[in-house]
């Protein structure tokens, strides 16, 4: 059967990670955390004191910023490599959160990940999750979910989150700064965050992840479907 793309845009905390990651293994598929790679960029650009306002600071970074997903047998999990250093707990920090929209609005940075997320997704068979999967990165996606949810309910589930890797945030800050990310990533010029015209909205406020999940897996089923009977009469 012929693989396809499936694209998870949508608000930080809505649950695109844990459900594409179940929809992947659903279907033995590849996972890819686009969001996550921005993450690395941020980290890579503080510890390098990378100035957003020097672009030839911001390529000179690019070009020596190489940026891998291993699995990990012992956490069940894709990990976030940077350089060949396991980066995968330090970019889910808070202080990480509160600057990655102002990196990943940088047009330059933007193209570069979008290019290796283009590679990356090729041959097709993965589920990515992001802002603007749907809608830069794979507008031909043969599934495309938008997914939301209510301010408070997303700070609540961070606030969670953190609180099980051990970062004890109040619950107010992490409310602004999911509003302050919002903002820059719906109205950022490159590629900004918005529900592709053929996306499917979730809202995911009073929803369980099995329900979102299996939101996922219908509409890969019909797409699936779909591609068949095309094939059939193609042949």
């Amino acid at each position: 059967m012929k693989k396809i793309v499936i694209a998870l845009d949508g608000y930080s905390s809505c649950g695109k990670s844990t459900t594409a990651k179940l929809v992947a293994a659903a279907l033995g598929y590849a996972y890819i955390d686009t969001g996550a790679m921005y993450r690395a960029v941020t980290l890579y650009f503080l510890e390098h004191h990378v100035s957003l306002t020097n672009p030839k600071e911001i390529r000179e970074a690019l070009n020596n910023i190489e940026i891998e997903f291993h699995y990990n047998p012992k956490t069940n999990r894709n990990e976030v490599f940077l350089n060949g250093l396991n980066v995968e707990d330090e970019i889910r920090k808070m202080y990480i959160s509160n600057q990655v929209s102002e990196v990943s609005v940088v047009v330059e940075v933007r193209r570069a990940m979008v290019a290796q997320q283009q590679k990356m997704g090729r041959k097709r068979g993965v589920v990515m999750d992001g802002r603007d999967i749907g809608t830069a990165v794979f507008p031909d996606a043969e599934v495309k979910i938008f997914m939301t949810a209510d301010v408070d309910t997303r700070a609540k589930r961070r606030q969670v989150e953190l609180l099980e890797k051990k970062q004890l945030v109040n619950l107010d800050e992490i409310r602004e700064n999911l509003l302050k990310r919002d903002l820059i990533d719906s109205t950022r010029a490159e590629s900004p965050l918005r529900r592709a015209e053929d996306a499917a909205l979730l809202d995911t406020s009073h929803m369980t992840i099995d329900e979102q999940v299996d939101f996922v897996l219908e509409r890969v089923t019909s797409a699936l479907i779909k591609n068949e009977e095309k094939a059939v009469k193609q042949d």
